[in-house]
């Protein structure tokens, strides 16, 4: 949701997700563990209906969620 309404403030959906995700992790001062998919660090995974880099919206379509290691949705 933070990506998408960033996107439609006039940031590009890459900076967007970017703010959302690595920059957030940067601001928790925590980038060593969290803000990218890497062996090692901590994540959540959506994985959406759609590529948000050409349309933002996508992000409101998963496919897949998984938090801390539960998947709560998948299709």
């Amino acid at each position: 949701v933070a990506a998408r309404m960033a996107s439609s403030g006039g940031m590009p959906p890459l900076e967007a997700i970017r703010a959302a995700t690595l920059n957030a992790a940067q601001l928790l001062g925590d980038p060593t563990n969290l803000g990218a998919l890497e062996a090692g660090k901590y994540a959540d995974v959506v994985a959406v209906d759609g590529d948000p880099l050409q349309d933002i919206s996508a992000l409101t379509r998963p496919r897949f969620v998984m938090k801390a290691g539960v998947v709560y949705r998948s299709e």
